[in-house]
């Protein structure tokens, strides 16, 4: 039976919180009562601080605060969220990071704004909150956030201000639509955009919208707009940061990503998103206030979004892109930076695609060195360029283009240079060699950072309180896998793991089919898979939401049911994956088929997901290259490679490509993962224990029959 609604289970298995490091002398009462109200960025607000209350009392207030929150929507307390507030509360006082595995249905949003909202009253210190997907953001700035903003009012007589905070991009500029930057032509006219797929506006109908809802929005935040409109139309209306022309614009007192950080300097609680976090752990910490509380919530995909901000690709192509901005924008001589660009594609197309375990070969180091000198030579002209138009110009459009082209050259230089780096020799970074599938792209070189960790610790834990928090946290039943993943166990200060449970009772709702008479997963999918896949769909009738680990598998698995059902068959690429999962949820009896993207994020409750199937243990590709080369790092410090790296993430993708099925306490189903090796192999044990807690079998018959009476329920 699955534990008791709501019990706490301490590092997982009912053991002593896991710890970190000691901490440091005096971290815990860093920033804690009697601190003075901050004033971090001009025109900052101070805030009002009330007499800090002890840490007791704190915890209480912030219990208090969330029965008036939950009352406010109409419902009772949680076991689940009350535990995880008081935790919350308790990691605040005592300066310990925090891992929370909260479960879906728990609450987890106001058990953590809740404590973050009366610390930030009554202690005068900020808070930010960073989500990983788009959805949560909205969630919390829309209802969540309002409704424990009320709650901490009604208790302590000041209401919390919260701000939103993203990446300068994300803004609309004022100047650029105004005609301050000149239009990228080439994107403009491209031959991709000439015929619109149907139902869709073309590219220049969508410019013309954003600079009609430029007149009237008040954010400029490209989620405001309804409907929204393709990348390479919101990038006729913005700038990145390093293209901003700061005080020299003439829309300088009117800015929208200036406004943006203006408020959350003035803020108690900030939300932003991970990609944030990533610039900050890139080195860049005054993209986000200060402050002594971060809150991580989606954290299981933390240290990938990390990761990814981290990786740098260059090609001939981009090369070639640069070039013509340099040239047509600041009137740049890049005849030697084209040639370095050709000298770069033909060392390139040299070399196989996959890692280079040595880092870069004879040939490549010598056209990245060509490469670099000459970008180099091109940067200062255009330096000099744009500093003449902006002092001759005052911020028009010859400075616009300037700036343009100093940024495309000052990133190639960034990158360039990284790559001529020791970084691959010293096992900071991993470098590979690959084709793009589809299109004319030329090979491209791709580096990235093989272990996040450590930047993390320093970046985001040092000298502030870090609760991180998710549905799926412990893996293998403990946090110590996470925890490393995530720099926790290199912070300074301590951590403790903490399951606050779930409202579901797994064993009840849900069976987990394993059928240990397939045979083992090689390259594709078997038939006798596909067989498999057959069989519980018509069981099911519909309701099958398939997770494969292929584009193909799912396509020749969407083919099998199109060919021997009638149901309707919904599968990832045939449309945008937004509609085609509002298409799967408004039909009880469809099928949704896709790889990836599917596996997180997707929230159907109800009779419409009824049967999700999973066609193998999700493991890294055996040649990814980040995997392996974080795998052998593992190995070189006397760990095990493969439990740390590719067993980790395919718990973490079992664990959340299972909790599809359950979201709600009447949801019914049944998860086939057709894979026997999680019940065969050594591993399958650590991976089952990570999964949500669902009644196991190998019984075929007995999941046919359950899912017969779902069907007909």
């Amino acid at each position: 039976m699955s534990p008791a609604v709501g019990a706490v289970r301490d590092g997982g298995t009912g053991a002593a919180p896991q710890t970190g490091r000691a901490p440091r002398e005096g971290a815990a009462e860093a920033g804690r009562a009697g601190a003075e109200p901050r004033e971090d960025s001009p025109g900052a607000v101070p805030r009002v601080q009330a007499d800090s209350p002890g840490a007791d009392s704190q915890e209480e207030r912030a219990l208090e605060a969330l029965d008036g929150a939950v009352g406010r929507l109409g419902g009772g307390p949680r076991r689940g969220q009350r535990e995880m507030t008081r935790r919350v509360a308790r990691a605040i006082a005592s300066g310990t990071h925090l891992l929370v595995q909260a479960g879906t249905g728990t609450g987890k949003s106001l058990a953590y704004l809740v404590p973050a909202m009366v610390h930030a009253v009554d202690d005068g210190e900020r808070a930010v909150v960073s989500t990983a997907t788009l959805a949560l953001q909205r969630q919390i700035l829309t209802r969540d956030a309002p409704l424990a903003a009320d709650a901490v009012e009604a208790l302590t007589g000041r209401r919390p201000v919260v701000a939103l905070l993203k990446g300068w991009q994300n803004y609309l500029c004022r100047h650029r639509v105004a005609g301050g930057y000149p239009d990228d032509d080439d994107a403009l006219f491209a031959a991709s955009d000439a015929v619109p797929r149907a139902g869709a506006a073309s590219l220049g109908e969508q410019v013309v919208r954003l600079r009609e809802w430029a007149g009237r929005t008040a954010t400029g935040d490209r989620d405001d707009l309804v409907p929204g409109v393709s990348d390479r139309a919101w990038a006729q209306a913005s700038v990145s940061r390093a293209e901003c022309l700061g005080p020299a614009c003439p829309f300088h007192d009117d800015c929208f990503p200036a406004a943006a950080r203006e408020a959350a300097a003035r803020a108690d609680v900030v939300v932003t998103n991970h990609a944030m976090l990533g610039v900050v752990v890139a080195g860049n910490p005054g993209v986000l206030p200060e402050h002594d509380l971060l809150v991580v919530d989606e954290a299981h995909a933390l240290a990938d979004r990390v990761r990814s901000q981290g990786a740098a690709s260059l090609s001939a192509s981009a090369v070639a892109r640069v070039a013509a901005t340099a040239r047509k924008h600041a009137s740049a001589v890049v005849s030697d930076l084209e040639a370095a660009g050709q000298g770069l594609q033909a060392a390139l197309a040299a070399l196989p695609d996959g890692r280079l375990s040595a880092g870069p070969p004879p040939a490549l180091a010598e056209a990245l060195a060509a490469l670099d000198g000459a970008a180099r030579g091109v940067l200062t002209g255009v330096r000099q360029a744009a500093g003449s138009a902006g002092g001759a110009q005052g911020g028009g459009a010859d400075a616009g283009g300037a700036a343009l082209a100093r940024t495309a050259v000052s990133d190639l230089v960034d990158v360039v240079e990284r790559m001529t780096s020791d970084s691959v020799a010293q096992h900071r970074d991993v470098a590979w060699v690959e084709r793009p599938r589809m299109g004319t792209e030329p090979p491209r070189l791709t580096l990235a950072p093989i272990d996040v960790a450590g930047p993390v610790a320093d970046a985001l834990f040092d000298e502030r309180v870090a609760v991180l928090t998710s549905a799926t946290l412990a893996l293998g039943g403990g946090f110590e896998p996470m925890a490393r993943d995530l720099g926790l166990t290199l912070a300074e200060a301590p951590w403790e793991g903490v399951d606050v449970g779930t409202p579901f009772d797994y064993a009840r709702q849900g069976i987990l089919y394993t059928p240990v008479h397939l045979p083992r997963p090689g390259r594709g999918i078997s038939e006798a898979a596909l067989d498999e896949v057959l069989a519980l769909t018509e069981a099911s009738r519909g309701g099958m939401l398939g997770l494969f680990s292929s584009r193909r598998a799912a396509e020749e698995a969407a083919g099998v049911l199109r060919g021997a059902t009638d149901l309707t068959v919904y599968a990832q690429g045939e449309d945008q994956l937004p509609a085609l999962v509002e298409a799967f949820a408004a039909d009880e009896d469809a099928c949704l088929v896709g790889t990836l993207s599917l596996w997180q994020g997707v929230d159907v409750p109800g009779r419409t997901c009824r049967l999700v199937i999973i066609d193998r243990i999700p493991f890294p590709r055996p040649d990814d290259p980040v995997a392996q080369a974080r795998s052998e790092a593992v190995a070189a410090a006397g760990g095990n490679g493969f439990m740390s790296v590719a067993a980790t993430h395919a718990a973490l993708l079992l664990a959340q490509g299972a909790g599809r099925l359950i979201r709600r306490a009447e949801d019914r189903g049944v998860v086939a993962v057709l894979d026997p090796r999680l019940r065969t192999a050594r591993y399958g044990s650590f991976l089952a224990r990570s999964m949500p807690p669902l009644w196991p079998t190998r019984d075929r018959d007995v999941v046919l029959g359950a899912l017969g009476r779902l069907a007909a329920m």
